[in-house]
């Protein structure tokens, strides 16, 4: 296979009939590093809606158990994409985010604004520093991939197409980004989580090196001092020296798509498993677990 045959492959296909095969494919094999960090600052980024922000550090998952909160949201949106919402393994996990999140007030908004950070941000990210940019039949797909998902998880008012999704992105942003101390605690725990991820000497630049890559506004929301212009253009400069690299390089063969590996769950899972302890204890009156020892 060479490196443009799955992009071929891709273009075949219906970004309609078979969005969640495209997606499928892009994740797993043609940008899986790239839309992993993506996600993870789409996540990121919603904690600087206050009402975000504030519901998370209430239920005290970042500061108590990071690695399994981290864990569980990759595992069940895994299973969601891998398998679609159409398959029972993809709406069992739908099922079962659902009824963790059903135990909160959350709004319509942001769910929905969540839900557009899902779209926008992996294609911004690729656009920025991907190996090749998305065609737009890829981001149709996309699109169209996390409108299913949407719809599985009964969000109501989902744009029909990138640029709907956009527009709400970037209007709610504008409208709702604002310091909260609430925020600011689950950002500073996620940056950490981030570091634990190195070796010690190096966990506290990569926290800080997180912060190259964030914008103006989101940096302002949590009350991030903004970073030397020269310090931005390296990290930006460093990645896509990656993709320049990767671009050369051999594409990912079919017989090694990317999959999580969990430190929290080193013997394997079931979806039933995955979640916070709180919501399992009141499922089960089962008695407070601790957070699994990372490997």
């Amino acid at each position: 296979m060479k490196r443009f045959d799955r992009l071929e492959r891709i273009l075949a296909l219906d970004p309609e009939r078979d969005c969640e095969t495209i997606y499928r494919w892009l994740a797993e094999y043609e940008f899986p590093w790239d839309i992993t960090k993506a996600l993870e600052f789409a996540l990121f980024r919603t904690y600087a809606v206050p009402s975000i922000g504030r519901l998370l550090d209430r239920t005290g998952e970042f500061t108590r158990c990071p690695q399994k909160r981290y864990d569980d949201t990759v595992l069940i949106l895994f299973e969601i994409f891998h398998w679609g919402t159409g398959a029972p393994r993809g709406r069992q996990a739908v099922e079962q985010l659902n009824a963790i999140h059903g135990r909160y007030r959350i709004s319509d908004d942001d769910y929905l604004y969540t839900l557009a950070a899902f779209v926008i941000t992996p294609v911004r990210w690729i656009d920025r520093f991907g190996w090749r940019r998305l065609h737009p039949r890829e981001v149709t797909a996309l699109t169209n991939t996390m409108r299913r998902m949407g719809e599985a998880m009964r969000i109501s008012g989902i744009p029909e197409t990138y640029a709907g999704f956009e527009e709400f992105f970037d209007d709610y942003e504008r409208e709702h980004f604002e310091f909260d101390a609430g925020g600011r605690r689950v950002a500073d725990a996620t940056l950490d989580l981030f570091g634990s991820w190195y070796p010690k000497p190096a966990a506290p630049a990569v926290s800080r090196a997180a912060r190259l890559l964030m914008e103006p506004h989101l940096l302002a929301a949590f009350g991030y001092p903004e970073p030397p212009k020269v310090a931005r253009r390296a990290a930006e400069l460093a990645l896509k020296a990656r993709a320049a690299f990767v671009r050369v390089g051999p594409p990912r063969p079919e017989s090694r798509p990317v999959a999580p590996d969990p430190v929290s769950y080193p013997e394997g899972y079931e979806i039933a498993d995955l979640g916070p302890d709180s919501f399992h204890r009141a499922r089960a009156g089962e008695r407070t677990r601790s957070c699994p020892v990372a490997r």
